[in-house]
Parts: C-alpha cells; structure tokens; sequence
C-alpha cells in the first residue's frame, strides 16, 4: 500500500472512530438529560390524590390540602357532587405563641367528633416516619395543646383517642402513657421500657417483614389497653458506622436476629388503662421461636392474634379472654412450605364468622370460617371454612364487604394485571367481574364504609395512573379524582413504541416477561440486551401497570439503543397458583438464576435482533441478589451486571423472611449454599459493579465487604461504589437516587456499548 493510500486509510478509520465516539457521547447525553428529568426535576410524576380517607357515613371523605395563605387544613368532600368545605382551616391550627400553623402528617377524629389528634413535627423510624408530635384540638373551644407532658421534640409515638375520646394513648421511649385530655394528667402503663424491652411497638425484624409497627390497641370500653412486648435480650447486634456526621465515627446499633439465630421474645399482654398489673396472654410455645403476627381486640372481652411457629408454615387464629390470659385456637392453616399472614381478618355476621385467605387447595382463596361469639376459648380445631372465592384463580387483595358480597382483587386469565371482583359472603355462587372488561392494566380501590362507592385508580404500563371515584357495583365513575393531561403533555412520545408482554416456555414452565425496544428499532439489526431482574417471592417485575421512575428510566436506556427486558420466574408472586410461587421453597437464588437465565435463552433462539454476546441484566435488593447470581454462574449469558445492595450469602439476611422461603440453616445447610451468590464467585467472567449504602439497616453493607474479599482473593476484577450512610433506598442526601441511575447508566453505556447505526 502507498503511503498516500495508507494516509487515507487512517483517516477513513479516523473519522469512522471519531464518528462513533461521538454517537455515543450523543447517546450517552440524551439518557443523563433524560435521568435528570426523572429523578432530579421530577418532572414525570403523576398526579396524586390524597390522602384522603371516607368518613363514617360513606357519603363524603376528608383529606388535608395546603391552605392559601400557608400551612395545612383539613377539607370535606361530598362524594357524588365535589362540593367543599374547609372543616378546620389552618388559622385554628396556630399554637400559642407561634406565628405558624402545624403542618398535619396525619390525624384522627375522636369517636364523637369533638376533638381532633394532630401528627405533626415527625421523625423516620427506619422505614416510616412515626415518632413525632401530637396536638389535640377542641373543635368547640378552640383550644389547642400538645400532648406529651413536656416530652422531648418528635418524640411520641403511634398516639391515639380512647373510644369516649377523653384520653389519649401513645408510646413514649418504649413505655405506654394515657393522657387525659381534660387536665393532661398522664398514667405510666409500663415501666420497664429500655433499649432492650419494647413496649407498645415493635423491634426491628417484625417492622421489616411482619409489618408491625403501632403496637398497641384500645379495648372497645376504653377500660383496657392490649399490646406487644418485646425482649430483644440475645439478639445479635449490628453495628452500622457512621463516617460522615461527625468528626469521629458514630455508631448505632440494632438488635438484628440472622437466619437461623435468636429472635426477640415476644408476648402479649392486656393493662388496665387507669394502670396496675399486666395481664399476660398464655400464648402456647417458647416466645423466641414463634411470632405473634396480629393482635386486634374482638369485643370488650377478647382479643384475636396471629401466632406462626418459627418455620412459618403454620399460622394460628388464637382468641384468649383478657380477664384470665386463656387462650384457644380458632383456626389454623398450614402448609408443607409457608402461610401468609392475615393483614386484616374481617369479621362478618355480627362475629359470628371471619373471613380467612388460605392456599389449602392450591389457590389463594378467601374462605368463611364460623365462630362461636359465646366463647371466648372455645377450641375451633380446624373448623369448617365455606370457600367464597369458587374460581381456579388467586386473589390478591381482600378490598372489603358490603354485607351481602365481599370485594376483591384479582386477574384470573393474565399474571400481569388486577381486576375488581365480587362473590356472595356465603359462597353460593361463583365469583363476578366488576371492573370493566374496556379497562385492561391494574386497579386498586379503597372502598366506602357500607360499599356502595370507592376510591378508583386504573394504571397500565404505558397509562398514566388515573383516579376517580366509581359507584360499586355498576362500576359507574361519579368524578375524575385527578387529571393527567399535562403529565401525558410531557410524555407525548416517550411512551412510544408500546411495551410488548410475551411468555417463553422453559423446563415446562411458562414464564412472562415484557420487552422495551428503542423508537427506531429495526428488526433486521441486533441489540445488546439489558435485563431488569427481581427474582424473589417478594415482588413481581412483569406488571401491567405504570412503573413510574424506574419504568422511565428503562423507557431513557431503551432509547439509547438497547432492548430492555424482565422476566417474573416461578416463585415470584405472581398469581399463577401455590404451585407456582411455592415451588421455589428451600431453594431462593438457585431456581430464579436458573429460570432467569433460561428465558433469556429462550428469548433470543426466538427473535434474531437480539445479540445474545452482549447480554447485561441489573436489579436491586433482591434483584441486586440475583444480578450476583446471573453474572456468577451463567458467564456465557450475561456480560455486564449492576448488582444493588444485594445479599451475597442468605446466612447474612434476617429470620423471617430468609427461614420463611428457606427453612432454618442447620435444617438446608445445601440449600443455603447453593442458593448463595458469594459460593459461586469464581465464574465471575464479565464486567460486574456492586453499588451498596453503608447505612443500610436492612441487607447490609457487611455481605457486600465479604463479597469484595472474595473477589479480590479470587483475583476477579469488579467494580464498587458506596454510597457512605446511606440506607436500603440509596435516596438520603442531596442529589443521591439521581446519582445513583446515573451510575448505572453509565455503566452499561460504557461496558455494553450499542453499536453505531
């Protein structure tokens, strides 16, 4: 070759790569213009309504808006016509001496409507804020105090009116105080509250897994007051660094019971609320190796609780008389793998009957269970449950009753949406579709007292979320609840083209999945592939409803080239039958990766435009988890993985939710192996980046620091970015969840390119 034809070679490829590169960084631009939209302006949120709850006659709710001239107030609606009224403005909401008024996080109207109870002033309590201030207004006077006797800032918690409104409960420090609101005099119920014994709330692992958090309930007379106690003496303590705050690092610590050590021992007791005593319910079993789940009272005599044994495969409806601590089984459901608890066990016929959702026959159905209100120990055994739901489908949700048909949720013929359905309280006829069949996606309601009307809201993956108020059961939208139009303005053509929901047939299993392809695709050219992967039994990824943020952000990576893709394996809650969630027992980690990693296979033998060389796949906690999984074993499938905050070995993750899909670690010594991430490092071939907050109280930082001394004893290389104090969310600071995607981005631009066009 000439040196004038060399000459010219060079300057072909030159330009060919100074062309690519600038593709790129065009590419790489438009999605962190895009990112910035999303996380940092906010600028795609959809409209909110609320919070708003019904009021006792179901005509009519109440939410709290901002009042014009500043702070907040609270405002009645009538249902059907949208007519308003401010009911307290903020001008009554000024305490003395301030020139502001409060700010209402939430409240509560006592039985008798005289006096209203203000959450303001509060305070996050790992997930939820629920330490803070109260006040209590007197609608009739106007006066306004702050309940808590000279209680430090943000300091109460969970407070609420007795049924004849005249006192006020609340915890305080792990004790449980009652307040009378007509000389403010407190009584002390407990006494023994410490770091190490919680009264009237709860410790870390049951507000994490079981949802437990307000700890205490009124009895129906107000004479009583029934509530949790915890010892966490034994625990294990994990300690979180903080290296930011101060000068010298800070420690806090939890009592954090992993896989397979000890647990708080928990128990319920029944005081007087003028004080004295304790009376304890005798709960059968050691308090450290069952969970006490629920407690709710029944009438002014009884009280009902959910108790799992430790494996949770077995749940207990027990009712025990508050006078002598007696206590008796109504109900039990069991399973060979796990039972769910009972969020709220609805009593019907006057509490002649409950109702109970059970998978005893291979569905999740909603059974009529009798109960003898004449006693409270009567032992029921393993009474006869009438099935209510008589469909070979699932329901997901209990909405309510209007005392003749009970309200649910589900989606017999398509995993990835929700339906309203109803079905006849005595099980007399199969169960009847209410929401319309022109309405395709996933709807919620939050239903009236009496039933007749509901809160509405319909999304689809590619439909902004819509809320409006429907009259049951014709399903008849009375009015728009909020309005979307400008939120569609902005997405006009950011939704394009339309997400693509498939199935792939693996091992005989069908497994769903969505696809996102980029606006200008072209099905004679291949794309590199980008994975988004949940796995676990705690959530779904292939839902047909709007995602929000997240769904964004893939809609902003799609665009830039590449086909974004999920996939639900079995043992993710998808409602396709126990079978098909329970299927995963003993073996979370080792199933989802071989299924995740199968789909995608099967995928791509399907359509050619996808390059199965350059595969990637990132997800988060669990998803982080599996990301970790896929990148491990399967090296020939995925080459760039982004795993966020995951948990490398289950022996690290909390007993109840790891024993709960997993068993004990003595009883699946093998199971808990293969199913973790850090036992399979050495097949780390492709790039990896492990993003994880050091502040994380719930899968800690800790399993991620084992992870990198694996890797590093392995000579793998990878790639880290810590996030210092912050928690689970990576949302806390200053510009961080934005920095977070950006990251990630980053990443699979850099390690994944898409190849010029």
């Amino acid at each position: 070759m000439t040196r004038a034809r060399l000459r010219c070679a060079l300057g072909i490829a030159l330009l060919a790569t100074a062309a690519a590169q600038a593709q790129h960084a065009d590419r790489a631009s438009a999605v962190h213009a895009r990112i910035d939209r999303i996380f940092k302006d906010r600028a795609f949120d959809a409209p909110r309504f609320g919070p708003a709850r019904w009021l006792a006659d179901g005509t009519a709710y109440a939410t709290v808006e901002r009042a014009p001239s500043g702070g907040s107030e609270i405002v009645r609606y009538d249902a059907a016509t949208g007519a308003r009224t401010v009911v307290v403005p903020a001008s009554r909401l000024v305490p003395h001496g301030r020139k502001a008024p409060l700010d209402i996080e939430d409240y509560a109207w006592s039985a008798d409507g005289r006096r209203l109870l203000i959450f303001t002033n509060t305070a996050r309590v790992w997930r939820q804020n629920t330490r803070g201030d109260y006040w209590v207004l007197d609608v009739a006077s106007g006066a306004l105090s702050r309940i808590g006797n000279g209680a430090p800032d943000s300091s109460l918690m969970f407070a609420k009116f007795s049924p004849d409104g005249s006192r006020v409960a609340y915890v305080r420090a792990n004790d449980i105080y009652v307040e009378r609101l007509d000389d403010a005099r407190a009584v002390q119920l407990t006494n023994d509250g410490s770091v190490t014994t919680i009264n009237g709330t709860s410790d870390w692992v049951y507000e994490e897994e079981l949802d437990v958090r307000d700890g205490f309930r009124w009895s129906p007379d107000g004479r009583r007051i029934a509530y949790w106690q915890f010892d966490s003496t034994g625990v294990g303590l994990f300690s979180l660094i903080d290296d930011t705050s101060s000068l010298y690092p800070t420690l806090v610590r939890i009592p954090y019971p992993k896989a397979g050590t000890t647990n708080s021992a928990v128990r319920i007791g029944v005081v007087s609320a003028d004080g004295g005593d304790t009376r304890w319910m005798q709960t059968p079993g050691e308090p450290r190796e069952t969970y006490l789940a629920s407690l709710d009272w029944i009438d002014d005599d009884a009280i009902a609780m959910q108790q799992l044994n430790r494996l949770q495969n077995r749940n207990d409806f027990l009712i025990a008389d508050v006078a002598t601590g007696a206590v008796k089984r109504a109900f039990r459901d069991e399973s060979k793998t796990w039972v769910d608890v009972q969020r709220n066990v609805e009593w019907i016929d006057g509490g002649r009957a409950f109702l109970w959702v059970s998978e005893r026959d291979g569905w999740r159905h909603v059974y009529r269970v009798p109960h003898d209100s004449g006693s409270t120990t009567r032992d029921g055994g393993a009474p006869a449950a009438t099935l209510m739901t008589r469909f070979d489908a699932d329901v997901t949700d209990v909405v309510g009753e209007d005392g003749t048909r009970l309200y649910f949720i589900a989606s017999p013929s398509n995993a990835t949406q929700r339906y309203l359905y109803r079905a006849p309280l005595d099980g007399s006829a199969a169960p009847e579709r209410v929401t319309p069949a022109n309405q395709p996606g996933t709807h919620a309601y939050t239903l009236a007292p009496g039933g007749r009307l509901a809160f509405h809201t319909w999304s689809a993956f590619d439909r902004v979320p819509t809320m409006d108020l429907v009259e049951l059961p014709g399903h008849k939208s009375l009015r728009a609840l909020t309005d979307p139009s400008g939120l569609k303005a902005k997405l006009a053509g950011v939704l394009k083209p339309p997400v693509e929901f498939f199935t792939v047939e693996i091992d005989g299993a069908s497994i769903g999945g969505y696809m996102l392809k980029p606006s200008s695709f072209n099905p004679s050219r291949t794309y590199p592939v980008i994975v988004h992967v949940y796995g676990e039994p705690a959530s779904q990824t292939v839902v047909d409803r709007w995602g929000s943020r997240n769904m964004l952000f893939h809609r902003a990576l799609a665009e830039a080239g590449y086909i974004i893709v999920s996939f639900d394996n079995r043992g993710t809650p998808a409602p396709k039958g126990a079978a098909w969630r329970k299927v995963v027992y003993g073996s979370v980690g080792d199933l989802s990766s071989k299924e995740q990693a199968g789909a995608i296979r099967a995928l791509a033998a399907r359509h050619r435009y996808i390059d199965r060389t350059r595969i990637g796949i990132w997800g988060w906690s669990g998803g982080g988890t599996n990301t970790l999984n896929a990148m491990f074993r399967f090296p020939d499938v995925y080459k760039v993985g982004v795993a966020v905050a995951p948990v490398p070995d289950q022996r690290l993750y909390d007993t109840i939710y790891q024993e709960r899909y997993m068993g004990l670690p003595r009883d699946n010594v093998e199971g808990y192996r293969r199913g973790s991430a850090i036992n399979f490092a050495e097949g780390l071939k492709g790039h990896l980046l492990i993003v994880h907050g050091s502040g994380d109280d719930n899968v800690h930082y800790q399993g991620t620091e084992r992870l990198v001394n694996r890797l590093v004893e392995l000579g793998r290389p990878f790639d880290l970015m810590v996030y210092p104090n912050r928690t689970h969310a990576i949302a806390e600071g200053p510009g961080t969840l934005p920095h977070v995607y950006h990251l990630i981005a980053r990443y699979f631009l850099e390690h994944l390119p898409v190849p010029r066009r």
